[in-house]
């Protein structure tokens, strides 16, 4: 089969590279569609590598149909699923741990269905298990125009809680206010800061870190969660000790692809209760652009200038 594997150099290469090879509980899937994220980036650039017991290039969700399936498992040849996976998406073909892949309605498209797993369970995973956000509480969400974002968005309106973010531009402040959230702040122009001082949100979702980060935390609400999963704006920031155990305050790293299967086939579980909305119309995937696997190039190159508002999607014919 065919993968974009990177060379010595790290440069994309669409090249031959051997079948997978179904173990006992895997289903074999051949991919229509894989998403791009910013971890891709990462794996990309030599510095975050695919766990040692997945393929070794890029690719965490896909979509696509079942080639192979064990004897007694629910999914059988032929059917549409979409799946969370370690590495390895950007692939002709995948073999997928099963609790990791869901079916696919008919309503929803392979490249919508590429755009759920990753992003939705990393929502699902910071508001409900390592959040416990709670109806009427205030949550911070960094970067809510990004795939993860969006999914944040929606699900913390969903479980009724008031959402502040940020974004980088007008049009997307207006897409991510169709989506619910209640107070939109353009990073590149509003004081942030200011905004946070006075709302005192119990819970933040933070991609970006820097230094914004340790001034936010001072105005969190008693018992805040403040969640990182990545820090685009640097690793360094100054926290006040004091404010931390006054305040009862938590700081959670958090991150899904170093989970095991077994966590991640149970939070694409609680996932798959959400696919009729999503074939509703009443969660959104939006899909930003979509490109031929060869042009990987041109996907990334969207992200890297923060250019997009949700997803973008590589397929394969």
């Amino acid at each position: 089969m065919l993968a974009m594997t990177l060379d010595e150099a790290l440069n994309f290469e669409w090249k031959e590279v051997a079948e997978p090879v179904r173990k006992l509980h895997e289903v074999v899937i051949g991919v229509k569609a894989a998403a791009v994220n910013r971890a891709d980036l990462l794996q990309k650039d030599g510095c975050y590598a695919s766990p040692p017991d997945w393929p070794q290039w890029c690719g965490l969700e896909i979509a696509g149909r079942v080639l192979e399936a064990p004897e007694n498992s629910r999914f059988r040849a032929g059917d549409r699923v979409c799946a969370l996976v370690g590495g390895g998406g950007y692939a002709e073909k995948i073999a997928v741990p099963e609790e990791m892949v869901i079916p696919l309605p008919e309503e929803i498209s392979m490249v919508q269905g590429a755009s759920i797993p990753e992003v939705w369970c990393t929502a699902y995973l910071n508001l409900l298990l390592e959040a416990g956000l709670q109806p009427g509480e205030v949550i911070f969400i960094q970067a809510g125009a990004s795939g993860v974002g969006l999914a944040a968005i929606q699900l913390a309106k969903k479980m009724g809680a008031k959402v502040i973010t940020t974004v980088g531009s007008q049009a997307k402040a207006e897409f991510v206010k169709s989506l619910g959230a209640d107070i939109v702040l353009n990073h590149r122009t509003d004081d942030i800061l200011q905004v946070i001082k006075v709302s005192q949100p119990n819970v933040a979702l933070d991609c970006v870190g820097g230094r914004l980060m340790g001034q936010c935390l001072e105005y969190m609400a008693f018992g805040g969660r403040w969640i990182m999963i990545a820090s685009l704006a640097g690793g360094d920031t100054t926290v006040n000790l004091e404010t931390v155990w006054r305040k009862r305050l938590r700081l959670i790293g958090s991150t899904l692809r170093s989970r095991t299967s077994a966590e991640k086939g149970r939070i694409m579980s609680a996932i798959e209760q959400y696919l009729p909305l999503f074939a509703a119309g009443k969660l959104v995937t939006h899909i930003h652009a979509v490109f031929p696997m060869q042009e990987v190039e041109t996907a990334h190159a969207i992200l890297r200038r923060a250019e997009n508002i949700g997803k973008v999607v590589l397929t394969l014919e």
